[in-house]
């Protein structure tokens, strides 16, 4: 891996990690975008999962005190189910198509969420999120939007959210990483993954970019909150499908 990538890497990582710290997703889209264009998709899954692992844990660390345990014992356990079929399946999307997917996936913000009358603090709506988000983030490499679905209808406040997604997504960053790391590596050796040294610098910088943006959540509103994080992924999802349509048309 030559310099310009790992340090185009090393930034984004510390910038999405930012920017899921205020918005408790969407960084973790424009990572994907990111490695994608640098990496083989498996290997963009891998390295996403592991940063995504980090800055997730770290996340819902510094934010232990607002998570909802509950939800997230729910959600951990369909999650494993999810990894279990996916893996079964062992279907690796082609750039094209994952760029198509990175792109649809930001437009579920503008679902009817009202009337889906979906709420995570429901047990078995948990586990149907944990089921959905980790099949979908296996498939498309993320899975925000869908999660933010199930987090409309809750009590809970911007730090709740914040906290509690992020401890629900160690377990879908977690499933990525043995889903389509074991394969990568049984097949071409770690060698096909970016340096150890580099996850040794970027995991820091993501702790340090999540730790930044929860100052920046602090004096954000609850109504400011969610209105920004709708057309920002929506604003990476057009982006996205750009991309996709000049792939497919070259």
């Amino acid at each position: 891996m030559n310099s310009a990538i790992a340090a185009f890497l090393l930034v984004t990582a510390f910038f999405t990690a930012l920017l899921s710290g205020v918005l408790g997703m969407a960084g973790g889209l424009v990572l994907m975008g990111a490695l994608a264009l640098v990496l083989p998709v498996s290997a963009a899954f891998v390295t996403h999962g592991i940063l995504q692992f980090a800055a997730n844990g770290w996340r819902a660390m510094l934010h232990r005190r607002h998570v909802s345990w509950p939800i997230v014992g729910n959600y951990a356990l369909a999650s494993a189910v999810a990894a279990g079929v996916v893996a079964l399946i062992a279907w690796v999307p082609s750039k094209p198509w994952l760029f198509l997917l990175l792109g649809l996936v930001p437009m579920l913000v503008w679902l009817p969420k009202e009337r889906l009358q979906l709420d995570a603090a429901r047990p078995w709506q948990a586990r149907a999120s944990g089921f959905m988000v980790t099949a979908l983030n296996l498939s498309a490499g993320v899975a925000g939007p869908l999660l933010d679905i199930f987090f409309v209808r809750t009590d809970l406040s911007r730090h709740q959210i914040v906290a509690t997604k992020a401890a629900t997504q160690v377990f879908a960053h977690l499933a990525k990483i043995v889903v389509y790391g074991l394969p990568l590596i049984g097949a071409a050796g770690s060698g096909a993954l970016p340096p150890l040294w580099l996850f040794a610098i970027a995991i820091p910088l993501s702790a340090l970019g999540t730790w930044c943006g929860g100052k920046i959540l602090d004096r954000i509103s609850d109504v400011n909150f969610k209105r920004v994080t709708a057309w920002v992924v929506t604003a990476i999802g057009v982006l996205y499908l750009y991309k996709a349509a000049v792939l497919f048309l070259s």
